[in-house]
């Protein structure tokens, strides 16, 4: 997983937390070629100003999550959820 942050420099600790919740995706597909993670701020006055975006790859598909809210860990949270939905719907349609 390729994990960018753009217009800001990450912590380490946010890019370790963001780096786990992907790696839990192989629990559900184990096929996973592979992604990218954007993290961005928004130059708004809003407080959901953190924008995350997940690129992931599988063989013959690709999925683009984007998710923007107060923070990033909560913004990666809500990524990976999706993520994880489809993931098991998609190998759902596999097995039939």
């Amino acid at each position: 997983m390729n994990l960018q942050s753009v217009n800001f420099k990450a912590d380490q600790k946010l890019l370790e937390f963001v780096q786990e919740r992907m790696d839990k995706l192989d629990t559900y597909y184990d096929n996973i070629i592979g992604g990218e993670v954007f993290m961005k701020l928004d130059n708004t006055h809003l407080p959901e100003n953190k924008i995350v975006e997940v690129k992931l790859n599988i063989p013959g598909k690709d999925y683009m999550v984007k998710k923007e809210c107060k923070s990033f860990e909560e913004a990666a949270d809500s990524a990976t959820e999706v993520l994880r939905r489809k993931l098991k719907e998609y190998k759902g349609k596999m097995r039939v």
